[in-house]
């Protein structure tokens, strides 16, 4: 696995609540900058991230951080702690600029190695399911 480009904002040590309403910049390197042809003509595209900092031995979590919400497994959350931290966040791609992407909705703090992209579709899920702990955004 490569890296392929940083997370470039101002979150030094925690996501702000607002993140959603948020423009992070992506720096694609050079070597990968031929891959972003086309990119612009998509609204939304998914980011996937090493969350380089994130514990990887924690196992079980109260999502959200909040204590009310039950124990749950990792992989049952979007927690950023996991065996091995990948991130996968869809955001609006609001401009590209040569090698630099401009989104909205980034949850990965400043320096984040990007580790991929990837144009999201729409796929139709008829009543998905959720727990009750989980927002319905």
């Amino acid at each position: 696995m490569v890296e392929i480009g940083t997370v470039n904002n101002d979150y030094e040590e925690e996501i702000p609540e607002n993140y959603k309403e948020n423009i992070s910049s992506i720096e694609v390197f050079e070597d990968y900058e031929d891959a972003l042809l086309g990119i612009e003509e998509n609204s939304h595209i998914a980011i996937f991230c090493w969350f380089d900092k994130s514990e990887r031995d924690i196992y079980q979590v109260h999502p959200l951080g909040d204590d009310t919400n039950p124990l749950t497994g990792v992989f049952a959350t979007r927690a950023p702690v996991r065996p091995n931290p990948i991130s996968h966040t869809v955001c609006e791609l609001v401009k590209r600029e040569n090698n630099q992407l401009y989104v909205k909705g980034l949850d990965a703090l400043n320096g984040t190695p990007v580790i991929d992209i990837k144009v999201h579709k729409k796929y139709e899920v008829e009543n998905p399911k959720y727990p009750e702990w989980a927002p319905e955004e």
